[in-house]
């Protein structure tokens, strides 16, 4: 298993979160390295494809499909959340949940990285949209929430490693 290398930012006022993680290292000669387009491909599979990357996700519908976005409903149990993800090609998806029942609007966006050539890492940014008091219930909470979201993205980039290396995003 590739070792991951991940840089964490948030703030402690809002759920706003984000953080790195290093796609190619020309350090670690243990970690295959990935190309952008092999990046993107399963950045938008995530989108397209959810439940590769996501077990406890019963059912996803896609419409209004189009080369710059999507449409989804997808069903966890009873749960059933509608969104819209964007796509800028090569460089960013971007996943907007609107305001729905009792589910703040919220947005997250996976952006690929190239501070020099060959050197990849994609960037996770989360925004629930809601503030919290330093010290609250919530703020306790906010925490727990930030680290499964990173450990999700981990998985994430474990699961497009195993697809390109099956042939899956050529």
């Amino acid at each position: 298993m590739a070792a991951y290398k991940v840089k964490q930012h948030s703030q402690s006022t809002t759920m706003k979160f984000n953080h790195l993680i290093q796609i190619n290292d020309p350090l670690n000669p243990l970690i295959d390295s990935l190309t952008r387009d092999q990046v993107w491909r399963g950045l938008v599979m995530r989108a397209e494809a959810p439940k590769l990357f996501m077990p406890h996700l019963d059912d996803c519908r896609l419409s209004d499909k189009s080369l710059d976005s999507v449409r989804r409903e997808l069903r966890y149990g009873g749960l059933v959340i509608v969104d819209k993800v964007i796509y800028l090609a090569q460089i960013q998806v971007l996943y907007e949940v609107p305001a729905q029942g009792e589910i703040p609007a919220s947005r997250m966006s996976m952006t690929i990285e190239e501070p020099q050539e060959g050197v990849l890492f994609v960037r996770f940014e989360y925004d629930d949209g809601q503030t919290e008091t330093a010290g609250s219930e919530e703020a306790f909470y906010n925490e727990f929430r930030r680290s499964a979201y990173q450990e999700a993205d981990i998985d994430t980039v474990r699961i497009i490693r195993e697809l390109t290396a099956r042939g899956a995003l050529h």
